[in-house]
Order: C-alpha cells, then sequence, then structure tokens
C-alpha cells in the first residue's frame, strides 16, 4: 500500500498535506519546478523533509500527489440541453485543459510518480465521475446513453493517447468528431 493511500481524510494529516501541495505550487510559480527540492518544500510548509519523505516518499511521488489533485475538476459539466452537446463540451473542455502544456506537465508528474499505479487510476475516477454525471442528466431526459466505460473507450482514451503521444492538430474539431462517432452508435 502507498503511503498516500494510508493518509486520514482530517486532523493534523490533512493540514500537513494542505501546507505542503500549497508550498509546491507556491514554489513552482516563484523559482520553477525544476529547482525544487524537498528541503525547500519542507521550509515553506513549516514540515521537516522526514515528513515528506515519509508521508511521499521522494520529490517524484510528491509531484505526482499535487498533480493529482490538480488534475480533480472542480465543478460540475456543463448541462447544455442534450447527451451530445454535454459530451462535446466537456470533450472540448477536457482537451483544451489536458493538451495545454500545465495540463500536459500535471500529466506526466501524476503518472512519473505513481508506482503503484494508484494515481493513474484515481485521474480516470475523475473522468467517470464527471462522465455519469452527463450520463444521468441523459437518462434524466429519456435520452439513450451508453454506459460510463463505453465513452471512457470511446472518448477519453483516444484524447489521452493523442494529448501525449500526437498532440498535433488537437482541437473542438476532434473533440466533436469522437462525440459524433460514439452518439452515432448508440443513435441506430
Amino acid at each position: 500500500m502507498s503511503p498516500r493511500t494510508m493518509v486520514r481524510p482530517g486532523g493534523r494529516s490533512a493540514r500537513v498535506q494542505a501546507a505542503v501541495h500549497a508550498a509546491v505550487r507556491e514554489l513552482e510559480a516563484e523559482v520553477g519546478r525544476e529547482a525544487l527540492t524537498v528541503p525547500l518544500v519542507a521550509t515553506r510548509a513549516g514540515v521537516t523533509p522526514s515528513t515528506i519523505y515519509r508521508r511521499w516518499g521522494d520529490l517524484q511521488e510528491l509531484l505526482s500527489d499535487v498533480a493529482v489533485e490538480r488534475l480533480r475538476p472542480e465543478t460540475a459539466p456543463q448541462d447544455k440541453g442534450s447527451l451530445r452537446s454535454d459530451l462535446e463540451a466537456w470533450a472540448e473542455q477536457f482537451l483544451e485543459e489536458m493538451s495545454a502544456p500545465t495540463g500536459r506537465a500535471y500529466l506526466r508528474d501524476a503518472l512519473l510518480g505513481d508506482p503503484d499505479g494508484s494515481n493513474a487510476g484515481q485521474c480516470s475516477a475523475y473522468a467517470a465521475e464527471q462522465i455519469d454525471v452527463i450520463l444521468d442528466r441523459a437518462a434524466g431526459r429519456e435520452e439513450t446513453t451508453p454506459d460510463v466505460e463505453t465513452v471512457l473507450d470511446r472518448l477519453v482514451a483516444p484524447m489521452m493517447y493523442r494529448i501525449l503521444f500526437r498532440p498535433e492538430g488537437l482541437g473542438t474539431a476532434y473533440a466533436r468528431q469522437l462525440v459524433a462517432g460514439l452518439v452515432g452508435t448508440i443513435d441506430r
């Protein structure tokens, strides 16, 4: 079990996590990612370096933990009135955020410091939760909907592949093309 999975949700542990995460974000903005060190982060957060090493193991795992937290969606998906419109709005926003230099850096950090795969699973869960909201809304409007796994496979997976390995030509048209292909298969 990774040290991150043993963290209590509240109390001192939550305060330490919040202080360390804030320190990483502030220092990244001030000195750049390349200049970050565990002692520098610890000093800014008001903890000892051993606290960081004990909790996160090393700087890469800490950066990975911070990245996963920053990849968490801050708002519910927009309600545009139809499954297709909701998926298009969500896919366009997802693609824009994840393909931007900052999004790509967070993805890289989330995956690099993830020896047990839990961060990748958490990022996938964020997307699945957002998609579930969209599908529940569509079902409430009595629209035919695919399941969450189908949306992950047909919409999110190709976008992630392109973001990570072939980022050229990504944009609104690509997101809409994927949604059209997905929605077209359930409309028949």
